[in-house]
């Protein structure tokens, strides 16, 4: 009699095990929590508000001065050769990008609007566009310019500018979509910020402290 009981036992028990089995498959996989104490670049830039600075990323530590700096460009709009360092003592923005890619076009656009936002300190401020499209000679990338109106230096990326931002920095630098961009503060340091959307807002945000050193 006992050993019924224990067998109708375990065939109630295998039974209730596979109806819980069966009720968990039907609810599909369970989702991660979501993370509530993210730093903003953690965060895809497209969900950043306006209001919020971005978070930089570190890269080359001042007083570290990179060879790119060093590398001689030529802004397409004057003609006029330049250097990384001949903007020392002040901050630099940098965006890397291509005429053919439309969210580049878009992110300029945002870079356009900091003057106004910034004010009086955007004297202290260097925005600088590199083309990473070898493809893309000055003479397209002049017409660009001139035609979305972009007035800060804009030049083609020479081909070990490219190079040592790809190695040293991040690969994704030349990849335009993304919307790469870095900065340099004022005594050489060098900070990434997150791919992809950033806003006018949001960078002046961030830039507001390092203006202000």
């Amino acid at each position: 009699m006992q050993r019924r009981t224990t067998r109708a036992a375990l065939v109630t028990g295998l039974v209730a095990g596979v109806v819980i089995l069966a009720g968990c498959a039907s609810a599909g996989p369970v989702e991660p929590a979501a993370l509530g104490s993210g730093s903003p670049a953690a965060l895809p830039a497209s969900s950043l508000p306006s209001s919020v600075p971005i978070d930089p990323i570190p890269l080359v530590p001042a007083p570290t001065m990179p060879p790119w700096f060093g590398v001689e460009m030529t802004d397409v709009t004057t003609g006029k050769p330049f250097r990384i360092s001949d903007f020392a003592g002040k901050v630099i923005l940098i965006d890397t990008m291509a005429v053919w890619c439309p969210t580049c076009q878009g992110e300029m656009s945002q870079v356009q609007q900091l003057p106004a936002l910034l004010g009086a300190s955007s004297s202290d401020l260097v925005r600088i566009s590199l083309d990473v499209d070898s493809n893309e000679d000055a003479v397209i990338l002049k017409k660009f310019a001139a035609t979305n109106k972009f007035d800060w230096y804009i030049a083609v990326a020479p081909v070990e500018v490219g190079r040592f931002l790809a190695t040293n920095y991040d690969a994704q630098y030349l990849n335009p979509p993304l919307q790469p961009m870095l900065f340099i503060d004022k005594a050489g340091g060098v900070y990434g910020l997150p791919f992809g959307v950033k806003s006018a807002v949001s960078i002046q945000k961030t830039l507001d402290r390092y203006l202000a050193q």
